[in-house]
C-alpha cells in the first residue's frame, strides 16, 4: 500500500523549480524524453528525467503552470532519524510509520511529499457490519450500529460551510474579484477536506473497536439523477461524498477493517424493523405497518448495515455539535445515547 506524507522543508528551491518548469515546457514542445536534451537548463539529470517522464509521456498535458521537483528512490538516502537528498543537500523528517521503501519525493516551495510503501495489515473477519449513510443536508454522515442500536451523527456543519462560501462567491462574482474567488474556493475545499478526515477517522475507530466492518452505499452516478429540485443542485454538486468514502476506505485498510458497498435504492424508505415500505417526509420516517418512527438517516444507516429488529435510541448525538433530533413519538424502549463529543 502506498501512502504520501506531507512535510514542511526550510530550503529555498525557487531556482530549481524555475529550471524544472523550463524542462517540462521544453519537453512538451519538442517531445523530448532524455535528460541529455535539456542539460542546457542546468537541472540535475536525475530530476530532469523524472519531470520528462511525468509531463512528456502524458499526451493530455499541453502546457504547465507549475512543476514540482521529483526525486526518485535512487536519489534518496535513509538515515537513522531523517531522510537525506544529496543532490539538493536537503534533510527531511523521517515518517514515523514503519515502511518498506521510499518510492519518490516531490517538492514545491514549502512542502515535501514523501511517497512510501508499507505492509498492508491483515483484514480481520468482522462479527457484523455498521451502516454509513451519507447525506447532502443535515449531518453529512450517520453511522448506525445494529448490534448496540446506537447512532452516531457527524458533520452537521458541512452544510453550513457550503452555504456560507456559496454566498461569499456570489458577492465576489458580482464585484468581479476573480482572484479572490479562487482563494475562497480553495479555502472551502481545505475546510471540507479536514472535516472529512476527522469524520472518516472516527468512523474507522468505531468499527475497529467493535470488530465490525463498514457498509456504505454505491453512490457512483448519483449526480446524474434528475429527480430533484433545481434548488438542490448546489448541495448535490458541492458535496464531497466520494472524498469521504475514499478516506474511509484507506483508513479502514490501514486498520484491518473491511469495507463493503450496497445498492442505495430504497435504503431510506424501508423500515429497518419490519422491512416494509414506509413513508419518508424530509428527515422523518414512519412505518404504517409496525408504527416505527425514526430519523430518516438513522433508519437508512440500519438498512445499509442490514441490521435485525433491535431497540433504538431516544436521542441521537452529533459527535461534532451535541445533541440533536429527538424522535417525534416515544419508542417502546430506549437505550442510552453516546455522549456528545467534539473533534
Amino acid at each position: 500500500m502506498i501512502l504520501t506524507y506531507k512535510v514542511k522543508h526550510n530550503k529555498n528551491i525557487v531556482e530549481e523549480l524555475r529550471k524544472a518548469k523550463k524542462v517540462a515546457e521544453f519537453g512538451i514542445e519538442h517531445k523530448v524524453f532524455s535528460s541529455a536534451k535539456v542539460k542546457q537548463f542546468g537541472l540535475k539529470s536525475m530530476i530532469a528525467n523524472q519531470i520528462l517522464r511525468k509531463y512528456v509521456r502524458n499526451r493530455k498535458i499541453k502546457r504547465v503552470k507549475s512543476v514540482n521537483l521529483i526525486i526518485p528512490n535512487q536519489g534518496i538516502q535513509l538515515r537513522e532519524n531523517s531522510i537525506w537528498i544529496p543532490c539538493l543537500r536537503l534533510e527531511l523528517e523521517k515518517p514515523r510509520r514503519n515502511f518498506q521503501k521510499i518510492n519518490q519525493i516531490e517538492l514545491n516551495r514549502e512542502y515535501a511529499f514523501i511517497s512510501i510503501t508499507i505492509n498492508e495489515p491483515q483484514i480481520n473477519e468482522p462479527e457484523y457490519y455498521v451502516g454509513l449513510d451519507l447525506n447532502t443536508t443535515g449531518h453529512c454522515a450517520v453511522l448506525g450500529n445494529p448490534k448496540t442500536g446506537k447512532i452516531v451523527k457527524m458533520g452537521k456543519k458541512g452544510e453550513h460551510i457550503r452555504k456560507k462560501y456559496r454566498n461569499i462567491r456570489k458577492n465576489l462574482q458580482k464585484k468581479g474579484k476573480y482572484r479572490k474567488l479562487k482563494e475562497i474556493s480553495k479555502r472551502e475545499k481545505r475546510i471540507l477536506r479536514d472535516q472529512n478526515h476527522k469524520i472518516s477517522r472516527k468512523i474507522v475507530e468505531i468499527a475497529k473497536e467493535n470488530n465490525a466492518g463498514i457498509r456504505m452505499e454505491k453512490l457512483k452516478g448519483v449526480r446524474n439523477n434528475r429527480k430533484h429540485k433545481r434548488s438542490f443542485n448546489h448541495s448535490l454538486n458541492s458535496w464531497p461524498f466520494y472524498q469521504l468514502q475514499q478516506f474511509v476506505e484507506y483508513k479502514a485498510k490501514l486498520n484491518g477493517v473491511i469495507v463493503d458497498y450496497v445498492e442505495p435504492a430504497y435504503t431510506s424508505q424501508i423500515c429497518s424493523r419490519c422491512g416494509s415500505l414506509g413513508n419518508r417526509n424530509d428527515k422523518v420516517f414512519k412505518c404504517p405497518i409496525c408504527g416505527h418512527v425514526d430519523h430518516a438517516d438513522a433508519n437508512a444507516s440500519f438498512n445499509i448495515a442490514k441490521g435485525q429488529s433491535i431497540d433504538r435510541l431516544n436521542i441521537d448525538s452529533d459527535m461534532f455539535k451535541g445533541s440533536t433530533d429527538t424522535p417525534k413519538e416515544a419508542l417502546v424502549r430506549t437505550t442510552p445515547t453516546l455522549e456528545s463529543q467534539r473533534l
